[in-house]
C-alpha cells in the first residue's frame, strides 16, 4: 500500500472511533465568535474560535496545538485534567488539517506566548488526507497550481498575493467610478470574435443551434454602446484566447477596458499615467515596485518611445519605406521570432518588435505611433496616415496596457476588416474576422473616442510572478 493510502486508512479508522463516541465529525453549525486575530488581542478574556490544526505537540498530560484561520495563528493548550472524558478521547483522535472549535481563556504561557487555555473543544471537520508538509511536501509548480487549495494551506505568502490582487482590481474600479465612468456588462459569447489578434475558443449554443465564440476582448460591444449614446464606460470581465502558455500568457484571464467619448489621444496618455500611479499606490502603499533586479518607479514621468524610430534603431529597417514581406520574414527568422509564412506584414512587424525591442523597455513608458498594419482598430494620425494614434504601456520588458484613438470611420474600418479577412483566408488564424454588424453600427455614427485596456499581466509584473501564479486555478496538464 502506498504511504498516502496508509495515512488515509489510519484517518478513516480514527473517523470511525469518533463516530463511536457519538460525535458528529462534520457538524453544520459552529459557535465561533472571534477570529484568531481578535483572540490575540483579548488577553484575560474568554473566547470561542475555530480554525485548522497546523501543529500538534504532546507533553505527558498536556497537548499544545497551533490553530490557524484566515486572520492568523494562535497556540492552544489542553490539559487533560480540565477536559471531559469524551473530549480527552477526541483529543487523541485529532490530526493536522482537522478543523477544530475551542473555548477558553486567553493567557500567556511561561514562555511568553499568547495561548488559549482550552476548557472545551468541538470537531468541525475531520481531514482524511494529510496536508503536504506532514507528508511529501509541495514543491512541484504544476502540483501547486493543480491543487491550489493545498498551496494556500502550506504557503501563507501565496494567500497574501491574492489579497493584494483583490486590492488591485478594487483600485482599478474605484479610479474609473470616481472619474465618472459607468460600469457595464457585455456578452462573453459572441457570434463573431473581435477586438484583438487571437485565436478564439468555439462553443455551440444548443437553443439557437449555432456556434458562438468566447470573447477575445471587451472592445466591439462597448463601442456599440458609444454608438448608443453612452460616453464614459468600462467593463472588468473574463476574456478567452486559445493560445500558448508561458510566463506572460493565459487562456482565460481578467481584463479591464474603458471607452471615453470626446477624449483625445493626449488626454488618454495623461489619464493613464495618473491611473497607473493610483493603482500601484493603492495596491502596494508605494509607487515603487521591483521586477527581478529592476526597481520600477511609477511616479516618474513616462518617456514616449516612437515605434518607427525604435524599430529602425534596433533592426536597421525603415518601416516608413514599406519593406517587402519577404524582407520582414527573413528579419523575423534572423531575430528568432519563429514566423509563420501565413503571417501578413503587420503580424511579422509585431513579432519582430516583441522579440528584440519590447524586452529592452524596462521603466514605465509609452510606445506610440504604431504602423497602421499592426493596429486594425485604431484611428490614423492625421499628420502621418501610415501611423495610428495608439499607445502601449510598456514596463519590465513587456506590454502592460494598450489603448488608442478609436477608428470611427466605417469605410476605413471596413477596408481594414477586409484586409484582415484576406489574411485569415490565407491561413492566419489570429487575423481579425469581418464583423458586418459592427460596421453597420459605425455607419449610424460613433463619436470620437479613446479606449484603453489592461489585464492580469499588469498585476503579475507588479508582484514579479509568472502570470499563472497570480490566478487561483490556471489551466494545467492533468496529474498522474
Amino acid at each position: 500500500m502506498e504511504p498516502l493510502e496508509k495515512l488515509r486508512k489510519a484517518r478513516l479508522e480514527k473517523l470511525a472511533k469518533i463516530k463511536n463516541l457519538k460525535i458528529d465529525p462534520y457538524p453544520a453549525k459552529s459557535a465561533k465568535k472571534q477570529t484568531i486575530a481578535q483572540c490575540l488581542k483579548l488577553r484575560g478574556s474568554q473566547v470561542s474560535t475555530a480554525g485548522r490544526i497546523m501543529a500538534i505537540r504532546g507533553h505527558g498530560g498536556s497537548t499544545f496545538m497551533d490553530l490557524v484561520d484566515e486572520s492568523g495563528k494562535i497556540q492552544l493548550f489542553f490539559s487533560k485534567s480540565q477536559l471531559s472524558n469524551v473530549n480527552c478521547q477526541l483529543l487523541e483522535l485529532l490530526d493536522l488539517g482537522d478543523f477544530l472549535e475551542v473555548s477558553g481563556e486567553v493567557k500567556k504561557t511561561q514562555a511568553g506566548e499568547i495561548t488559549i487555555f482550552a476548557n472545551d473543544l468541538n470537531l468541525l471537520t475531520k481531514s482524511l488526507r494529510p496536508i503536504p508538509q506532514s507528508f511529501y511536501g509541495l514543491k512541484d509548480v504544476e502540483t501547486r497550481l493543480r491543487k491550489r487549495y493545498l498551496d494556500l494551506i502550506v504557503n501563507p505568502q501565496v494567500r497574501e498575493i491574492f489579497i493584494r490582487k483583490a486590492k488591485f482590481w478594487s483600485s482599478i474600479r474605484q479610479f474609473l467610478v470616481e472619474s465618472g465612468f459607468l460600469e457595464v456588462e457585455t456578452p462573453a459569447l459572441e457570434p463573431i470574435p473581435g477586438g484583438a489578434d487571437a485565436r478564439p475558443f468555439i462553443t455551440h449554443h444548443n437553443a439557437l443551434n449555432r456556434d458562438f465564440y468566447l470573447r477575445i476582448s471587451l472592445e466591439l460591444y462597448q463601442k456599440r454602446l458609444l454608438v448608443g449614446g453612452f460616453e464614459k464606460i468600462f467593463e472588468i470581465g473574463k476574456i478567452f484566447r486559445n493560445e500558448g502558455i508561458d510566463q506572460e500568457h493565459l487562456q482565460d484571464y481578467l481584463q479591464m477596458e474603458f471607452y471615453w467619448a470626446y477624449a483625445d489621444f493626449e488626454m488618454l496618455m495623461e489619464f493613464v499615467e495618473d491611473y497607473y500611479r493610483f493603482i500601484v499606490k493603492e495596491t502596494f502603499g508605494t509607487t515603487k515596485t521591483r521586477t527581478g533586479e529592476n526597481e520600477l518607479d511609477w511616479a516618474k514621468p513616462w518617456p514616449k518611445i516612437d515605434y518607427f524610430d525604435s524599430f529602425k534603431q534596433e533592426t536597421g529597417l525603415d518601416l516608413s519605406k514599406n519593406p517587402k514581406i519577404e524582407d520582414l520574414y527573413k528579419l523575423a527568422q534572423k531575430v528568432g521570432a519563429k514566423p509563420d509564412k501565413k503571417m501578413g506584414e503587420g503580424r511579422l512587424i509585431d513579432s519582430i518588435h516583441k522579440k528584440i525591442i519590447r524586452p529592452k523597455i524596462i521603466t514605465p513608458s509609452f510606445l506610440i505611433n504604431h504602423p497602421v498594419l499592426v493596429s486594425p482598430l485604431a484611428k490614423r494620425d492625421s499628420k502621418n496616415p501610415n501611423t495610428v494614434q495608439r499607445v502601449q504601456v510598456m514596463a519590465a520588458g513587456t506590454e502592460v496596457g494598450n489603448g488608442f484613438s478609436e477608428l470611427n470611420d466605417p469605410i476605413d474600418q471596413k477596408e481594414r476588416f477586409q484586409l484582415q479577412q484576406k489574411l485569415r483566408q490565407s491561413g492566419d488564424e489570429e487575423a481579425q474576422m469581418y464583423d458586418e454588424d459592427f460596421i453597420e453600427a459605425l455607419e449610424y455614427g460613433m463619436p470620437p473616442a479613446v479606449g484603453f485596456g489592461l489585464s492580469q499581466r499588469l498585476f503579475a509584473v507588479l508582484v514579479d510572478k509568472p502570470i499563472r501564479e497570480t490566478v487561483f486555478f490556471p489551466a494545467v496538464k492533468p496529474g498522474k
